[in-house]
């Protein structure tokens, strides 16, 4: 007789851990850290070629330098609170609050610039730091999880940042001839919207440009609501609104790599100095002509093509569906009052705004269907607007010149494309509210026999 113990692998101390790393999940995330490190720190690697700081570098100062944007960082610790009690809750504010009221006395004593948000950014820090001294088995990995969430949104924002600055370095020629051209099938909105607000004066400006700013902080507000029964369920949904925000901000930044474009307020507006075609924006549209690459300064970000700003408008928009009247009201205005930003600030061509629609659509409903375990719609559904994103592209690009010539054709078929999207995803997501999430329960576990010889 042969023991089974000699054939089969034991399940204790060493065995037991690499048995535990051949879960799919877990090598899934261990895969996931590895490349967002390896990400991160090419794009160090490649800002300090451009002599500039990395996010890695620019995000370690912020801890005892004045940060870039306080409230960014304030929203962020916001998330990583939904993990605590409440009394925790008040103690990390309090504490927060504390540590930057002795930053500004020392910054006013020594006269440095003033900025709030290093007492957010060191308790989200010794959070992490209690978790893995302090904290054991679920309340370790849950508060692990809060204190990722936070630093996830904080670095993805430096992360952008060099983005930008990479597009501006590589990429000299710009495609806004394109792009302006399209633009005339769908009636030049960003020159139509400039004009509006324009005549709203600075009030209207003033909101606008609050609401431009502050998107991130309005993704809190609605994920906050998401998360807040995580402290008491000990455990996060299996989708919110981070996921798509996080999403969308590292796979947008590619698409500004592979199709460059600055914007109307610079390519045809004053913003733009010598490098602009003309001063037309936004009082005269651009004329049609044969469309052309057109080099641009080497510091204006190419970041138009697709708007990330109305892809992130748009998440805030559907994942604030399902919450109190209020924040679905604050979901509306958000959207409405972002894409009046872009377009009517110059940021951006209709083209960009539809664009971008149809790529957030897209990267929804993959994570959704993800979340769900890879439903058969929602895999088909994100594939057909991949297919339609990719055929905008093709059409800014290659057919820009016929849009222009045929608007009454190609205008209804853009807004068709869009229209057609949108009707996919509130169609899936509607049937999967009908019906419940598939449980997938784990396959249950056979116990050796042994064998006879």
């Amino acid at each position: 007789m042969i023991s089974e113990s000699s054939r089969v692998p034991s399940r204790t101390g060493g065995g037991a851990a690499f048995a535990a790393w051949r879960q799919p999940r877990a090598v899934l995330w261990a895969a996931v850290t590895v490349v967002a490190l390896g990400f991160l720190v090419a794009l160090e690697i490649a800002a300090r070629h451009y002599g500039e700081r990395g996010p890695i570098t620019d995000q370690a100062r912020e801890v005892i330098f004045a940060p870039k944007s306080g409230t960014v960082l304030y929203a962020s610790m916001a998330l990583m609170l939904v993990v605590l009690s409440w009394r925790q809750r008040f103690m990390a504010v309090g504490a927060a609050i504390g540590i930057d009221l002795v930053f500004w006395l020392v910054r006013w004593v020594v006269g440095a610039e003033m900025m709030f948000g290093n007492g957010a950014l060191l308790v989200t820090l010794s959070c992490a730091v209690i978790a893995l001294t302090r904290r054991t088995g679920g309340e370790r990995a849950l508060l692990l999880k809060g204190v990722a969430l936070a630093l996830l949104l904080v670095t993805g924002r430096k992360t952008g940042y060099t983005w930008l600055l990479i597009t501006s370095e590589t990429r000299p020629m710009v495609l806004d001839q394109y792009v302006a051209a399209a633009d005339h099938a769908l009636g030049n909105p960003s020159w139509v919207a400039g004009r509006i607000v324009e005549a709203t004066g600075t009030v209207g400006a003033h909101v606008l440009e609050f609401v431009y700013i502050q998107l991130a902080v309005a993704a809190v507000a609605v994920a906050l609501y998401q998360l807040r029964n995580v402290a008491s369920e000990r455990r996060f949904p299996r989708h919110h609104v981070v996921r798509t925000f996080l999403a969308v901000g590292l796979l947008g930044p590619g698409i500004y790599m592979i199709f460059p474009v600055v914007g109307p307020i610079f390519a045809y507006g004053a913003d733009g100095g010598s490098w602009a075609l003309a001063d037309l924006w936004p009082n005269v549209p651009p004329p049609v002509d044969v469309p052309q690459p057109m080099p641009f300064d080497g510091f204006t970000p190419r970041n138009c093509m697709p708007s990330l700003h109305t892809a992130w408008a748009t998440t805030i928009f559907i994942h604030s569906r399902k919450g109190p009247r209020a924040l679905r009201f604050a979901g509306t205005f958000w959207l409405i009052a972002t894409l009046g930003a872009t377009l009517g600030f110059g940021y951006h061509y209709g083209a960009d705004i539809v664009a971008g629609v149809v790529f957030t659509l897209s990267i929804e409903t993959a994570l959704r269907s993800q979340a769900r375990g890879w439903d058969r719609r929602g895999i088909l559904l994100a594939a057909y607007g991949a297919v339609v994103f990719g055929a905008l592209l093709f059409s800014y690009r290659f057919l820009s010149t016929e849009m222009a010539a045929y608007p009454w054709a190609f205008g209804p078929l853009v807004v068709l494309a869009l229209c057609s999207m949108i009707y996919g995803y509130v169609r899936t997501t509607r049937q999967w509210d009908r019906e419940p999430a598939p449980v997938h329960l784990p396959a249950p576990r056979r116990e050796p026999q042994p064998e006879l010889v």
